[in-house]
């Protein structure tokens, strides 16, 4: 995840170029560009709108227009919040709930008027049953104790095997061209990529390990794992999952 509007602006500025000046190169006004950079997406007409905006002054920039889009959608797009029930609907399902616990309270009323009836007639006939009954006869009501089932063992459970970590990797050329030696763990590794990279051009790895050499790095728009990182000076670089740093 990278910030939208922050590399749109970093990229505009270092080509020296105004909101004005880019309104005038893709016709969209000047505003909307600034409302893109400073991610106000809710002053833009619509979503459709922001992804075709999104998509022209990207690659206006010489960035990836589509990696802009795909980053808008995961994060904003969509989010216009649940259409609202009618209130005519909330109004009967609240008459109906209504209806239902009225329902309820008289049912609770008619089986406590019946358990009343019925302790007062037991209680008669143990008064006139005469002397030879004085207990009151068992209703009945017995419990039943359920055995305890034994608790099955445990079962060991196996060690889950998670996957090896990997990044993704993606530069294009907007400011010139980029020499680049692309190898597999060390600079000894298996070859991925071994040329230049022209104006405009891109490339794309997905590994758990890189070794790279750059020619003029600070011509290129490098995104680490959705992130848009700097390397300004040529030179070996390696690449892993939790960064990137200079080559021993």
């Amino acid at each position: 995840m990278f910030e939208i509007g922050g590399s749109l602006r970093e990229a505009r500025l270092k080509r020296n170029l105004t909101p004005a000046d880019v309104q005038k190169a893709i016709r969209i006004r000047d505003r909307y560009l600034q409302e893109l950079e400073e991610e106000r997406w809710e002053l833009l007409p619509g979503d459709a709108y922001v992804k075709g905006f999104l998509r022209t002054y990207a690659d206006y920039l010489g960035l990836d227009g589509q990696l802009y889009v795909d980053e808008f959608n995961s994060r904003f797009a969509g989010d216009d919040g649940e259409p609202r029930e009618p209130v005519v609907a909330r109004r009967t399902s609240n008459v109906r709930r209504q209806q239902h616990r009225g329902v309820e309270r008289r049912w609770v009323i008619f089986a406590l008027a019946g358990i009343g009836a019925l302790f007062a007639f037991t209680i008669a006939a143990w008064k006139f049953s005469g002397p030879d009954n004085e207990a009151i006869p068992n209703l009945g009501t017995t419990t039943t104790t359920q055995a305890k089932k034994p608790l099955k063992p445990a079962s060991s459970t196996k060690p889950v095997r998670t996957a090896p970590a990997s990044f993704r990797l993606y530069v294009r050329a907007v400011h010139g061209n980029c020499w680049m030696d692309v190898r597999n763990w060390s600079a000894s590794g298996r070859s991925r990529y071994t040329g230049t990279v022209e104006l405009g051009q891109d490339q794309r790895w997905v590994s758990r390990r890189l070794w790279i050499n750059f020619g003029a790095p600070s011509n290129l728009a490098i995104v680490f794992n959705g992130h848009l990182v700097q390397i300004s000076r040529a030179g070996s670089f390696v690449f892993t999952p939790r960064g990137f740093s200079r080559a021993a």
